[in-house]
């Protein structure tokens, strides 16, 4: 097997993100389990997801300038990104984190 086969592939970014939450609501378990469903599907294989409770970790919360939960920081790639909301709407969630919705990549990279 070729070393570069090991390589991540350089067209596909990896995705870092953190998913703050307060507490275990309604709301949070959706925003949770909204979020799991795209990094299962469009974000598959290359996506990092740190869930934060604000109530657990507020020095967390407070570092990022979160005011409402859930909120959801894309940190890499750069520039980072926000959404705020319990990441109903799959295609607005891929526009927010900078993805096409059609394709599940990057406007950056078709």
């Amino acid at each position: 097997m070729a070393e570069d086969n090991l390589e991540p592939s350089s067209d596909r970014p990896h995705y870092v993100l953190r998913l703050f939450v307060a507490g275990i609501t309604p709301r949070s378990r959706r925003a949770i389990e909204n979020l799991r469903r795209i990094c299962d599907g469009p974000l598959a294989g290359r996506v990092d997801l740190e869930t934060v409770d604000i109530y657990q970790q507020p020095h967390l919360a407070s570092l990022h300038q979160v005011v409402a939960a859930p909120t959801l920081l894309r940190l890499e790639p750069l520039p980072q990104r926000r959404l705020i909301g319990d990441l109903s709407d799959e295609a607005r969630v891929l526009r927010g984190l900078g993805l096409d919705p059609r394709f599940g990549v990057g406007n950056d990279e078709r």
